[in-house]
């Protein structure tokens, strides 16, 4: 295997260094120090370079996603055609609980949902639940949070 590409595979198992490689706040020299790849540091700091001007940062979001807010959401056994999510065996509903659904409808995707979840992080704001699909993005959060929650989708999906 290059060096090239076990830079790439060894960026791959690091989601964190992946997104800031993406979004250009890398110190490359620093980073090649920590990946675990035989060769000297500046060729690896070299490789991450380039890698990264490959990389484009794609928005993962519709801005015209239209966001709202159902309140009153709980675990339900089954589902039924008021739910809301359903991942698994879990599904949420209105009028079954306390917890807040944040949904988001648009042209939506995975990434869309793994940028929302990470800026939800970053604010501190805990997730119960959380899907997407082509047309609609749902994170299930307690009551509390839900107005930060919601305005952080919104900067998210709408951005």
């Amino acid at each position: 295997m290059s060096l090239a590409a076990a830079t790439r595979d060894a960026v791959r198992e690091r989601p964190f260094l992946y997104d800031a490689l993406r979004a250009g706040v890398v110190n490359y020299t620093s980073a090649a120090r920590t990946l675990d790849v035989d060769g000297d540091a500046e060729a690896i700091a070299t490789a991450l370079r380039r890698f990264a001007e490959e990389l484009h940062d794609a928005p993962a979001h519709d801005s015209d996603a239209r966001v709202s807010m159902q309140s009153g959401l709980g675990r339900v056994e089954a589902a039924d055609a008021e739910t809301v999510l359903e991942v698994g065996d879990a599904a949420f509903a209105g009028g079954a609980g306390s917890l807040t659904g944040i949904v988001a409808t648009g042209d939506l995707s995975p990434p869309a949902l793994a940028e929302v979840l990470g800026r939800l992080r970053a604010a501190d704001v805990p997730v119960d639940a959380a899907g997407v699909t082509d047309g609609a993005l749902v994170v299930v959060v307690s009551r509390r949070a839900g107005p930060d929650a919601l305005r952080v989708v919104e900067a998210t999906v709408q951005g």
